[in-house]
């Protein structure tokens, strides 16, 4: 496969959580024109309309996807777009086909027009057979959620498409992101979200796992530095096509509160645990990510206490502003 100088990048999902600050990123990177936003439902942001192009996008289409790929004469494609793991359990059917014939499709568009791939998986491929501390790069992949299952088929197809085309395509597997500009989209993590804009804004949250809950997190600046940190590494350094584990701290939902509690002495955090309980349950409590350390140099910046607080204070900032 021709290697070709990364100059015209889509971001799908580009109105989701990681999707809207990555591109962002990207933009300042690598030029506003030169990164084309899609989405499909949810209504873009003024900024990320005023900073580049926008095009609405259906990733179960190939031809659509095509279409926006010719037409911008794209090379790289960061392929976001996905129905997250709560969304997915309510409707299986959609997860399917979002996750899976999306993914097909931008690797088929991929394959025959020459592009470069960032996919992200997630922690959930992992099930309860794996090792819940410290989980290793190459462990069993049992998962119990539909959401879960779309990533392990994923990173499989991604890596046939490596071993059988040679496609450069690369992942990470993502824990749970926290992010102090979009709100959370259907996720179990969204609790360890949903809590900081709730202390903030009514001191009282209900949250919908247990208080000892503990999973891996990762704050949204590492989010992306992982994502591109990944893509500028040199082909030689990626050893896995699958995807490789990334995670920077794992905390309780307890310890999450209380640590919310040295900036909001008076939050009060109730547990009233749901169906997501389950599925948390089900996933890792710590990852061992030593092997994206080694191969590309993978080094995440933010523990709890830092993240803690740099989003009380962005979110503090928002609300005096009145922008929410």
């Amino acid at each position: 496969m021709s290697r070709k100088t990364m100059k015209r990048i889509l971001v799908t999902g580009a109105t989701g959580q990681i999707g809207s600050e990555l591109t962002m990123e990207l933009r300042k990177k690598y030029d506003g024109d030169n990164v084309v936003a899609a989405g499909h439902k949810r209504k873009p942001s003024e900024k990320l309309l005023e900073s580049g192009p926008f095009e609405y996008v259906d990733i179960t289409s190939k031809g659509n996807i095509e279409k926006v790929v010719k037409e911008y004469d794209i090379d790289t494609i960061y392929h976001l777009a996905a129905v997250l793991s709560a969304t997915g359990e309510e409707n299986p059917q959609l997860a399917w086909n979002v996750n899976i014939n999306g993914l097909y499709n931008v690797l088929e568009v991929a394959r025959e027009h020459d592009i470069r791939v960032f996919w992200p998986s997630s922690i959930a491929v992992f099930g309860p057979e794996a090792p819940r501390i410290n989980t290793p790069q190459d462990t069993i992949l049992i998962p119990r959620t539909i959401y879960g299952v779309t990533k392990v088929a994923g990173e499989l197809l991604c890596n046939y498409y490596f071993t059988r085309f040679g496609l450069d395509v690369r992942s990470v597997r993502y824990p749970g992101i926290i992010s102090s500009e979009t709100p959370p989209g259907g996720g179990t993590t969204d609790y360890a979200v949903e809590i900081f804009y709730e202390a903030i804004r009514n001191r009282h949250y209900t949250c919908f796992v247990r208080e000892d809950t503990v999973l891996p997190m990762m704050y949204m600046p590492d989010c992306i530095n992982a994502a591109l940190k990944l893509m500028e590494a040199d082909s030689s350094q990626i050893k896995h096509r699958t995807s490789y584990n990334v995670n920077a701290m794992s905390f309780s939902a307890g310890e999450l509160a209380a640590e919310i509690r040295k900036y909001i002495p008076e939050f009060k955090c109730e547990y009233e645990p749901d169906f997501r309980q389950k599925i948390a349950d089900s996933w890792p409590m710590s990852i061992d990510d030593s092997v994206a350390r080694r191969e590309w140099g993978w080094n995440p910046k933010y523990d709890l206490a830092s993240m803690t607080r740099d989003m009380i204070e962005k979110l503090k900032k928002r609300f005096a502003e009145g922008n929410f």
